[in-house]
């Protein structure tokens, strides 16, 4: 397993170690001990999700609010997104700045986004899989999500007219409004 830091602190781009051979591959996409040995982190993954997507779908950018704040490793199975996570810690010196990158089945790259993020990601194909590992449990009350396309963090996605939940299609929060828990 590699690890390589980004320039956000705390954003972590793992590529855990994949065998090939004829008859296709092997790897493991998580060992406890292994990524704690690697990242130096001692989290504990207690709930795992995961979502299938078309093409143009955007989920994001989405966070709770401590005490449920989470933090996520996550992945592509199948097909590709853009995964991106905004830095929203205030003390932090890249607050307000984002860190995207392309995950897919193809290079198997994992990302690790810490609580005091906001997170979200833009699917590239159809029906591709995103699975992710949270360290905390989804608490509907405190989930908050900031408008994907606000002009102030300023997130190439790449596409004007994303599809949309309605939670994320109505949300209200802007960055220059954000009161950030973190």
């Amino acid at each position: 397993m590699l690890v390589q830091e980004t320039h956000i602190s705390g954003l972590l781009i793992i590529k855990p170690s994949v065998f090939k051979d004829s008859r296709g591959y092997f790897m493991e996409s998580y060992n406890s001990r292994l990524f704690k040995d690697t990242t130096g982190l001692n989290v504990e993954f207690v709930q795992d999700n995961e979502s299938q997507s078309n093409k143009g779908v955007l989920r994001g950018l989405h966070f709770q609010k401590p005490p449920y704040a989470q933090g996520k490793l996550v992945r592509v199975v199948k097909g590709s997104v853009l995964d991106v996570a905004v830095d929203i810690r205030k003390s932090s010196k890249t607050f307000g700045k984002h860190f995207s990158i392309v995950l897919s089945e193809e290079n198997k790259t994992q990302f690790y986004v810490p609580s005091g993020f906001a997170h979200g990601f833009l699917v590239l194909e159809d029906h591709t899989i995103f699975s992710y590992k949270c360290t905390g449990f989804y608490n509907k009350e405190s989930e908050v999500s900031l408008r994907w396309d606000d002009g102030d963090i300023n997130i190439d996605w790449g596409i004007k007219d994303p599809i949309l939940s309605e939670k994320d299609k109505n949300s209200s929060v802007i960055w220059n409004n954000l009161n950030s828990p973190f």
